[in-house]
């Protein structure tokens, strides 16, 4: 088989196994063998660009990062609906359409809780997505919604232009793993799945889109050219053939039928793989819809019925402290068991000392509680005439719960945080953190292995990992002679990694790579880092005060002096082999597109911060330089448009000085102001 053929057949059976596993629910491939197969794609289409197809399921997310979304006016309005909030008021519109027809069906929907948008297929092929708007003006989502694997880049069988209509939501499961990693990154958590969801569609990164774990629900035709239905029953039924995700419904005649399905969905509501807000009723009948018309603003021949709010009354019994695994301490309420949307609440969510203040939260309190977004129990307010007498104003601690470590507030937020180096809560966090490529690029040390070390209590430091036994490492699951010496390897050719890795790998507030990197290579050795001022910190250019801080309490903590003590024992290196910053670039900021073929966009990002540059992912005015490799897009052309500056490969080269030619020539370029008092 040559690579063509392999292209076509992994292609074709990638897209049969993303179609049953996230249309149908029916997965019938093995998550690793989707994954294998998907690498083999990967690495064919790499060898023989020209071979792959523009429906492979590698193109899902590939966009360029955006400066805004384009406008986009819908060939057919996406039209609102009326809102009914009462049985009455549903009764009221089902009589009169029924009166106004004889007789009529209609089809009843879930109501998704998410964000409408157009999906536009030119020859079978998804050429376009735009969101609502304002129903006739939306924007241009096209790259985040090729990340949705529910939506089909290509279709058999459909006319030569097809507009869709669907409602991209975010799964309960999708939202909870979200503000899990919210949690743990330290940022504020989404109040509910329809936020999420807004603001994931809305990246101007199709790759943070793809993170997501968004879903559709398509539920209308817009235009099928060269087509009629009879019926909107028919209509889905035909979108459901082409492989789309459609709407669940029910088509019924009888108002006692369609009151009891509108109550059931309500009732079943916790069933469902995402949040809804009520029930859709429409007339099936396609040619009444056209006799019955539309108003100003809604089709007549349609209502949304709305689900009241569940509230209820319950007790604050206690309010515990978690400590996450970003070290946030995060309180909770117990609450007397309450039923609400369909679970049993003992516990409800106070985010942070802020909510708990403002709402005056105190144990023994009354309070009204619901589900935010049908899936987090919250507290609405308290009911201060219950509130019971000698009732005190409630305060986080000032040590951690778990390790007994100062906690302190974050500068830029309301997070309260442990500062503990080797708190147990934070072990999981800050051992995969450690571990991983930009840190000390322990190969082998995955989250995986790090859960297994910790729950056989092998590890309770990162200095411990460094003291493992073969025979230890062997013994766990899924794991061998060959795996763990192969883990022992890495293990000791990560002590002679450069010191900018080990301050990164600390995991300290406000560290990241580049700082990690301009801090090693200033101070060469850690116990002179250690010994540093906040003055001498903050005299370095890019350390601000507020990461001068965290550094100099970091290095104070003696949790923390401990970690470093353990670590020079087992040989773990601590001093930096880089050279200092220098300045050739200072004050320029650079942006890389298109591929290299020296060296990777990162590695000549850091070669470039290394001569004083600053390194950006987006091109503006402010740009002094865009180096446009093969392949180079958007930027490029934005660049252009801008007047910055573009330098290729082979002037790159010479700018950093690993080529011969005219540096002082290309310097010149970026720096006209230099250029203009030399003319003086």
């Amino acid at each position: 088989m040559d690579s063509k053929e392999r292209i076509d057949q992994l292609t074709d059976q990638l897209k049969e196994a993303g179609y049953r596993y996230y249309v149908l629910d029916d997965p019938t491939m093995e998550d690793y063998e989707y994954d294998r197969l998907y690498r083999e794609l990967e690495e064919l289409e790499s060898a023989h660009p020209e071979l792959a197809r523009a429906d492979s399921p590698t193109k899902r997310v590939g966009g360029e990062v955006l400066s805004q979304f384009e406008k986009v006016t819908h060939p057919v309005p996406l039209m609102s609906l009326q809102d009914v909030f009462s049985m009455e008021e549903l009764n009221d519109f089902l009589e009169k359409t029924i009166a106004a027809e004889g007789n009529a069906e209609f089809s009843v929907e879930p109501k998704i809780d998410g964000l409408s948008v157009a999906l536009e297929y030119v020859d079978g092929k998804f050429v376009r997505g735009a969101t609502r708007g304002d129903g006739t003006v939306g924007e241009d989502v096209t790259e985040n919604l090729k990340t949705i694997r529910s939506i089909p880049m290509t279709l058999t069988g459909a006319p030569a232009r097809l507009i869709v209509r669907g409602e991209v939501f975010m799964p309960k499961k999708s939202f909870e793993k979200l503000n899990q990693r919210q949690e743990e990154l330290g940022k504020p958590l989404f109040a509910n799945p329809r936020n999420a969801a807004a603001g994931s569609l809305r990246q101007l990164d199709p790759k943070i889109a793809a993170k997501r774990g968004l879903d559709i629900y398509v539920f209308n035709v817009q235009l099928a050219e060269g087509m009629e239905f009879t019926g909107h029953t028919q209509s889905l039924e035909y979108l459901k053939s082409l492989k789309f995700k459609v709407i669940p419904h029910k088509k019924l005649s009888k108002v006692s039928e369609i009151d009891e399905e509108v109550l059931s969905i309500n009732e079943n509501r916790e069933k469902l793989i995402c949040d809804i807000d009520g029930a859709v009723i429409k007339v099936d009948d396609l040619s009444q819809r056209e006799r019955l018309g539309n108003t100003a603003k809604f089709p007549k021949w349609a209502a949304a019925y709305k689900y009241p709010p569940e509230i209820k009354p319950t007790v604050v019994e206690d309010i515990v402290v978690q400590v996450g695994r970003t070290g946030v301490l995060t309180p909770k309420a117990v609450v007397r068991p309450v039923r609400l949307a369909g679970t049993t609440v003992t516990n409800a969510t106070l985010h942070n000392q802020d909510f708990i203040r403002e709402r005056d939260i105190r144990i023994g309190d009354t309070v009204l509680i619901r589900k935010a977004g049908e899936i987090i129990p919250e507290i609405l307010e308290v009911d201060l005439s219950k509130r019971p007498e000698g009732t005190v104003a409630y305060h986080l601690p000032d040590c951690c719960p778990v390790c007994g470590a100062p906690v302190h507030r974050d500068e830029d937020g309301a997070h309260i945080r442990c500062t503990g180096a080797e708190c147990p809560a934070q072990l999981l966090r800050n051992l995969t953190h450690f571990a991983s490529r930009d840190a000390m690029d322990i190969e082998g040390l995955g989250p995986a292995v790090v859960e297994a070390l910790v729950k056989a209590e092998l590890v309770r430091t990162p200095a411990d990992l460094y003291r493992l036994k073969e025979e230890q490492i062997a013994g766990l699951d899924r794991m061998g002679k060959k795996s763990a010496r192969n883990l022992l390897a890495a293990l000791e050719k990560s002590k002679g990694n450069d010191l900018s890795k080990l301050l990164y790998a600390f995991g300290i507030r406000q560290v990241g790579q580049k700082a990690a990197k301009l801090l090693a290579a200033h101070f060469g050795t850690l116990d002179k880092l250690a010994g540093a001022t906040e003055e001498e910190l903050t005299a370095i250019d890019d350390i601000g005060e507020i990461t001068a801080r965290n550094l100099t309490e970091w290095f104070a903590a003696p949790q923390s002096q401990h970690l470093i003590d353990q670590l020079k024992e087992v040989g773990v290196s601590m001093e930096s082999a880089a050279r200092p910053v220098g300045d050739l670039l200072a004050g320029l900021t650079f942006v890389l597109t298109g591929e290299l073929t020296r060296y990777s966009r990162k590695e000549a990002g850091e070669k470039l911060e290394a001569l004083g540059a600053k390194v950006s992912g987006s091109v503006s005015k402010k740009t002094s330089c865009v180096v446009a490799g093969e392949a180079a897009g958007s930027k490029l052309r934005k660049a252009q448009e801008l007047g910055v500056p573009v330098l290729d490969e082979g002037q790159l080269l010479v700018l950093m000085g690993e080529e011969g030619g005219d540096q002082e020539g290309i310097l010149s370029q970026l720096r006209p102001d230099v250029q203009e008092k030399e003319k003086v």
